[in-house]
């Protein structure tokens, strides 16, 4: 009995592998179309750039406050951000195509971890900073991505005056 349930183990470990490298490519894929796509949005910041902060809250019933933000071309802000609510939330920095893509992908793989310089996730009641460099005028969308979150109105927009 030991042996067949041995044999067995060994069996599923090749699929495992499979399984594992797929979703890791896919990760991969993710990041490479991230950094593509944040064209216009701008960059991480330096904390030494800081101009100013800007707080901001997620809640339960899915808004951020503020939701409308206005900076300057050229400016580096930390967003201070606070989950005030008992779910998880994340702020996500892009283009309203990116956020939608990467919205997408989350709902396909809801328990997808992931770290770039433009997200930010919390649990309830945490706080975090996120430092951003707005390079060139125009809009800079964000939103929390976590399946649900987005489609119940979780977006808010950073107009980047000139």
């Amino acid at each position: 009995m030991k042996t067949t349930l041995s044999v067995l183990m060994l069996s599923l470990l090749p699929g495992l592998a499979l399984a594992a490298g797929e979703h890791g490519h896919h990760e991969g894929h993710h990041a490479a179309s991230m950094q593509q796509s944040m064209h216009g949005v701008g960059r991480p910041g330096q904390p030494a750039e800081v101009s100013r902060t800007i707080a901001v809250e997620m809640s339960d019933d899915m808004r951020f406050t503020p939701a409308a933000i206005e900076v300057k071309a050229g400016e580096t802000v930390r967003f201070f951000v606070k989950n005030a609510g008992k779910l998880n939330h994340e702020l996500v920095l892009g283009n309203l195509a990116m956020l939608k893509e990467h919205a997408d992908m989350m709902r396909e793989m809801p328990h997808m971890q992931h770290a770039e310089p433009n997200m930010l996730s919390l649990k309830p009641g945490q706080k975090g900073g996120l430092v951003w460099h707005f390079d060139q005028a125009g809009t800079v969308d964000f939103a929390c991505l976590i399946p649900g979150h987005m489609e119940a109105g979780m977006t808010g927009q950073v107009k980047v005056a000139q």
